[in-house]
């Protein structure tokens, strides 16, 4: 070989060795939580191709960076992968902003105004509709309740030619005017028949004369929401941008997305294949569409569709209805309702199905059960499925979406089960207040919101808000997680204190153990060679600062795949 041809080849080998080391992205100069436990911090991190590439000292991440080298100075802030959501409704987050957004009313009479100037703009017998409102969040109650509920008189008068249907904020209960009853053919009733029940695993709430007050809990709201207009394809993807949006600004990567239906695969796929979606999903069929359950057990799973952007490997069950609405299926009565159990929304039979043949194909179940009657109503379903079927219950991660109260013979065996709780810590912020009043000192010190004696049995616990139920915010959740106080910082001390979890523990709920309950750790979750190239960048470090300070936290970045998708 000639003295040129060695030259060449030298330098041919050095072009080709810088070029395989010059990443797409560099991140450095801050304070990086890996969750790894190898190497829990490092200073800096090399991405190629949406994955690190590098994570380690900031000495020797130079070598990474070349002229196309996209370099994001941190100056020190802090940096956690991608915050993943581990139970909420995404759709249900972007028709928030289409329609009325009442999560933050404080009386009956702000959300009749805000109905009031709906309808100016609304044409006759155009559907109104909203979500949000929490009667036990009021400031101050209307002078006329019947069974803890507003009744429909001043909602109807401001709204004679349009059908009004508000949700409640736990989505388990529903508001109606009286022209939307009149098109669902809801009457009054004698006396005689005031209070008995009429629908299945739900009720009609009725005054003493058997009227209906315009609430409908749990599986009634079907009367009502049968008659309203139905979605397309097109408006979900309307829907989907806001909420990929509202993701993206509060830092969150990922998207356990809590029950959807043919159409919301359907919509889902589409936004897929057109490069859309701007925040990965992982998706729980809903059990209620069996057609579509069939369809899918003859399929298989969908594992990392569109580079790891949606995957549906499991189905959502509701068991149950929530506290707020007294739906929840308890073990003893409420406190504030006598002789009141709540509501078993899906009969058990039917339940024990959808376990079984769940199990059989290859999809996990995810269970939603707030009540403690659900919960063992649950784990003794999923228990007695694992016994039946061992071959297919080796690595289950069957969860229960929840397991907001629970007794204390069934703490220990959702770690003796390997069962993921599926917890939201801010509803312990927000429901502690008035939840009392539904169980009652004991039963909340027993077995209501206790994240540490769950993570004590063995178990995975992980992290959300349940959004639209709650603000999407995983600040707030991770205060509410190592706080045990309201968002007002209320009280001293904290609900029950003994029930918090430490920050890294709030941190992994939120990150590493959250992509476990997605049966996805090895590729998302932790800062580590290999994984996907998703991080939150924070303008306070949530993990050191005073916990006064911690709601005072905003996002700076969320980085997916590997590029900027937003900044503050």
């Amino acid at each position: 070989m000639s003295k040129f041809s060695t030259y060449l080849f030298l330098l041919i080998f050095i072009i080709s060795c810088q070029s395989e080391e010059e990443a797409d992205m560099v991140i450095k100069n801050g304070v990086i939580y890996t969750m790894n436990e190898a190497q829990p911090q490092v200073e800096a991190v090399a991405i190629t191709d949406g994955k690190i590439i590098f994570a380690g000292p900031l000495t020797k991440v130079e070598k990474f960076i070349g002229e196309k080298t996209e370099v994001l100075d941190l100056e020190g802030k802090a940096m956690t992968p991608g915050l993943i959501e581990s139970h909420a409704h995404f759709l249900g987050v972007g028709y928030n902003k289409l329609n009325l957004d009442l999560l933050h009313t404080t009386s009956y009479e702000e959300i009749v105004d805000m109905v009031a100037e709906a309808a100016k703009n609304a044409e006759p017998g155009e559907w109104i509709q909203g979500r949000g409102w929490h009667q036990s969040k009021w400031d101050s109650l209307p002078e006329k309740m019947v069974m803890g509920f507003q009744t429909h008189d001043l909602l109807s008068a401001v709204s004679p030619d349009n059908p009004v249907y508000l949700k409640h904020a736990s989505g388990h209960a529903g508001f109606a005017n009286a022209k939307a009853m009149e098109i669902a053919g809801i009457k009054n009733i004698d006396p005689e028949f005031s209070g008995t029940k009429e629908v299945e695993g739900g009720e009609i709430i009725r005054d003493e004369l058997g009227n209906p007050t315009g609430i409908f809990n749990e599986t009634a709201m079907r009367l009502i929401t049968k008659h309203i207009p139905k979605n397309s394809v097109e408006s979900h993807k309307k829907a989907i941008a806001l909420a990929s949006q509202e993701c993206l600004e509060n830092g969150i990567t990922s998207f356990h997305d809590a029950g959807a239906d043919s159409l919301d695969i359907a919509a889902f796929k589409a936004v897929v294949e057109e490069g859309n979606l701007k925040t990965r999903l992982y998706v729980m069929l809903s059990s209620g569409d069996t057609a579509q359950l069939k369809r899918w057990y003859q399929t298989g799973p969908l594992v990392g569709h569109g580079d790891h952007f949606l995957t549906i490997r499991s189905i959502k069950l509701y068991v149950d209805g929530a506290l707020g609405s007294r739906g929840a299926w308890l073990l003893q009565e409420y406190e504030d309702r006598p002789n009141h159990f709540g509501h078993e929304t899906t009969p058990m039979n039917f339940v024990e199905m959808v376990v079984n043949e769940g199990l059989a194909n290859g999809f996990q179940v995810c269970s939603h059960a707030i009540g403690d009657r659900a919960n063992r109503e649950v784990l003794d379903t999923y228990e007695a499925a694992f016994k039946a079927n061992p071959e297919k219950a080796g690595n289950h991660r069957f969860r229960i979406e929840h397991a907001q109260h629970l007794t204390e013979e069934d703490i220990p065996r959702f770690g003796q089960l390997g069962v993921i709780p599926a917890m939201q810590a801010i509803h312990m912020s927000s429901d502690r207040p008035w939840a009392i009043h539904r169980l009652g000192l004991a039963r909340i010190q027993e077995g209501a919101y206790v994240w540490k004696k769950l993570l004590e049995s063995g178990a995975v616990v992980i992290n959300g808000t349940d959004a639209p139920v709650e603000p999407i915010s995983p600040i707030a959740s991770f205060y509410a997680s190592v706080s045990r106080k309201t968002l007002k910082k209320e009280p001293e001390g904290g609900y029950e204190p003994s029930q918090r979890m430490s920050r890294e523990e709030a941190l992994r709920s939120y990150t590493l153990d959250a992509a476990y309950g997605a049966f996805e750790e090895d590729i998302k979750g932790s800062i580590e060679v290999g994984k996907l190239a998703d991080f939150t960048v924070f303008s306070k470090d949530i993990m050191t600062v005073p916990e006064g300070e911690i709601l005072d936290t905003e996002i700076l970045y969320t980085i997916l795949n590997g590029k900027v998708a937003y900044q503050k």
